[in-house]
């Protein structure tokens, strides 16, 4: 049975530069973005995206039969919902915000052709890698693989290690205040140290949660204080007050974190003997840049830097492996935040892993 996804209409989105990450800082609200961190957030629209439960729930009864394993990267999510989908005759739901690219393969870890012919997946190679992918966009798609397998009374297994997809998908989003630009100048022209101490006085615990040298986070929090006069944790705590939108079983994949560091390295590695170096090339000839989204992710963006003279191959790859190093542990900072999550070995045999989640799906 072939690959079948379901196409949401395309929209131009401009950034947000206030939330746009320094490029020298890897902050934990970025890594929340995607499974290979970027450097830029994305506004669904003119206004910031903002995520809360505040949104509509569907019914629980349209996702019955959604299964979730999540996990940091390289942590063997794919291998075990490729296991349990051949089983049970499900379908896979990617929750990648990479893996939408078409062409970035190797660098996505995307499954192969023969693998999508043998278990149908969704969310994959919707758009160019020059154009851009918004949260707004995969829940959209995401809520109408749900309903369409389940109208079919198909299982489906949601995989990937993007929190923030996740976060949008089953505890919805709604829009913040636009941009106002004459306070984010007058914000831009304070220190780091003034913007940390005003947000501590109006929102004790985001200054507590922001780093003091991430400056576009902590001056959006100071604008969204200014425009709505309540804290952007105000928002993040309806978030966490109110019924998901999708119901799910959900598993995730724990490693000891030296011996996941040992697979990111295996695993970088592969994917340059694979071709990863020349795949980065191709696309960058067939469509001249990346996006804000695909040209800044770990991986792609460092071997672009190579690709441009600004890096040798081994500095891009020791970048890389770093840079997902450093991603996965953010991945799991934040997975660990989700409420009733079944975590297994990931060391263990994904037969036995499988054997587990099945028993697990059989009680429910």
């Amino acid at each position: 049975m072939g690959c079948k996804t379901l196409g949401v209409p395309q929209v131009a989105v401009p950034r947000d530069p206030c939330l746009s990450a320094r490029p020298a800082q890897v902050s934990e609200y970025r890594d929340l973005f995607h499974p290979i961190h970027t450097r830029k957030l994305l506004k669904a629209r003119s206004s910031t995206v903002m995520y809360s439960r505040m949104s509509r729930p569907l019914s629980k009864s349209s996702s019955s039969n959604l299964l979730v394993i999540a996990g940091p990267t390289a942590s063997g999510k794919s291998d075990l919902a490729f296991q349990i989908a051949r089983q049970i005759g499900a379908e896979i739901l990617s929750v990648d915000s990479m893996q939408v690219y078409r062409g970035m393969d190797i660098g996505t870890a995307k499954a192969s052709a023969a693998e999508r012919a043998e278990v149908p997946h969704h969310a994959i190679d919707l758009v160019h890698p020059n154009e851009l992918f918004t949260v707004a966009r995969f829940v959209e798609l995401a809520d109408e693989v749900i309903r369409d397998a389940t109208a079919r009374s198909v299982p489906l297994i949601a995989t990937g290690g993007t929190p923030l997809y996740y976060k949008a998908l089953f505890d919805g989003l709604f829009e913040g205040p636009s941009a106002d630009e004459s306070i984010r100048e007058r914000l831009k022209a304070l220190t780091n140290d003034e913007l940390h101490r005003r947000l501590i006085e109006v929102d004790p615990a985001a200054g507590a949660r922001i780093h003091l040298q991430d400056s576009r986070r902590l001056i959006r929090a100071l604008e969204v204080f200014e425009l709505t006069g309540q804290p952007i944790t105000s928002f993040q705590t309806d978030w966490a007050s109110q019924q998901p939108r999708h119901s799910a079983t959900w598993v995730g994949l724990n490693w000891d974190r030296e011996v996941l560091n040992r697979r990111i390295n295996a695993r970088v590695k592969g994917m340059m003997t694979a071709g990863w170096l020349d795949e980065t090339r191709g696309l960058l000839a067939k469509y001249g840049t990346f996006s804000a989204t695909a040209g800044e992710a770990t991986g792609y963006y460092e071997l672009s830097e190579h690709l441009k003279g600004k890096i040798s191959v081994d500095d891009a790859v020791e970048q890389i492996k770093i840079a997902t190093r450093q991603l996965a542990r953010r991945q799991m900072k934040w997975f660990r935040r989700f409420p009733n999550v079944n975590w297994m070995a990931g060391d263990r045999p994904v037969e036995e892993n499988a054997k587990e989640v099945r028993h697990l799906l059989s009680t429910k």
